[in-house]
This record gives structure tokens, sequence and C-alpha cells, in this order.
């Protein structure tokens, strides 16, 4: 029987072992950090390729578009309540 890990614990731990991870690939990444909070989203494997396109080009669609602004935007299509002081540090 497998042990179900809640999706929180999941995160902070994939979060706290990247961060350890990043550290170890040179100095230029000795002060990387996560930000406090964070949101997480499935998604659909028949558009994974369209995440890839995202995270691949992530550094220029935030020149445009800032990473609150679009955490909005998903809550806002997906119809997600959220209050405000839960979501930014």
């Amino acid at each position: 029987m497998s042990k179900k890990i809640p999706a929180m614990k999941l995160l902070q731990a994939l979060k706290q072992n990247s961060s350890k991870w990043i550290k170890t690939k040179g100095r230029e990444y000795s002060d990387f950090y996560w930000q406090d909070g964070y949101a997480i989203f499935s998604v659909n494997p028949y558009e994974l390729d369209v995440v890839i396109r995202y995270i691949t080009n992530q550094k220029a669609h935030h020149q445009n578009k800032d990473f609150k602004g679009e955490l909005r935007s998903f809550l806002k299509k997906y119809n997600i309540e959220y209050d405000e002081q839960y979501i930014w540090d």
C-alpha cells in the first residue's frame, strides 16, 4: 500500500530539494531561493508541449506580464476563489 503525501508537503519537499540541487550547479546559483508562497496546477498531458514551450520562454514571457498578474489570470480563468492576503509575501 502506498502512502499518500499531501500536496503541500510534496511541494515543500520539491522546493527544498530543487533549491539544494541548483546550488550545486555553480556559484551563480549560491543565492538562489524560492519565494515563500506557491501555487500548484495540474497539466493536461496532451498539452505538455505548451507547458514546455512556456517554461522555455518564461524569462521573455515575464517581461510582458509579471508573475502576480499571471497568477491572478490563472485563478480567474479557472474560477478559483482566493484571498490576496494569502498569496503574496
